[in-house]
């Protein structure tokens, strides 16, 4: 059995990039939570883990490495779970998987090991740039309070908040590129792209 695993943080994000490449037979998982929730204190990552436990799934696919966390620890014991239990994991925007011929993956190792360093320092750097916001606003005088638990931010907010990030979008530049113009996380700008379609 071939599975799928999905992550998106909010329920106004979208999961059709992330399923654009599945198959029919996929078994399919998805979870609206953040990444910085351990895989196995997920809902559909905890039953992820239990089917594989079961021996019902034996191929999982992810869209990228910071699906399955934003923490590296978090990331490398998952895959160690996978790779003890001889399920292959491929990541599909590395193209690579972590078994070949059932053996380990070095090439797989050692790239997934970078890119969920770099999926954890992300994470911090939201968290820095979302502190300081914070600090701006209450050294301004402004009461900061933080958006409602289960509300959802209009676009034509979320858009009022991101303008420089959508002017450096419109003008073609990478989202590398308007990530250090607009001192805000790649993740952000690749949310506002998303949006912007």
């Amino acid at each position: 059995m071939k599975a799928r695993y999905v992550r998106v943080s909010t329920a106004n994000q979208n999961v059709a990039r992330q399923l654009a490449k599945s198959y029919p037979d996929e078994k399919i998982y998805v979870d609206v939570i953040s990444g910085a929730v351990p895989f196995g204190e997920r809902p559909m990552g905890k039953q992820l883990l239990e089917d594989i436990e079961n021996e019902t799934i034996k191929y999982l696919t992810v869209e990228n490495v910071d699906r399955l966390g934003r923490n590296v620890i978090n990331i490398l014991s998952t895959i160690s779970f996978l790779t003890e239990r001889k399920i292959c994991l491929k990541v599909s925007d590395l193209g690579l998987e972590s078994l070949v011929n059932g053996k380990p993956n070095a090439a797989f190792k050692l790239i997934v090991s970078v890119m969920a360093n770099l999926a954890e320092m992300t994470r911090n750097n939201i968290l820095t740039t979302q502190r300081q916001g914070i600090a701006i606003a209450k050294a301004q005088g402004n009461k900061y309070t933080g958006r409602v638990k289960g509300s959802v931010e209009s676009d034509d907010s979320f858009f009022r908040k991101h303008n420089e990030v959508v002017k450096n979008l419109k003008k073609g530049t990478s989202i590398r590129d308007v990530a250090k113009i607009c001192n805000v996380s790649p993740s952000t700008v690749q949310k506002v792209k998303n949006k912007m379609k």
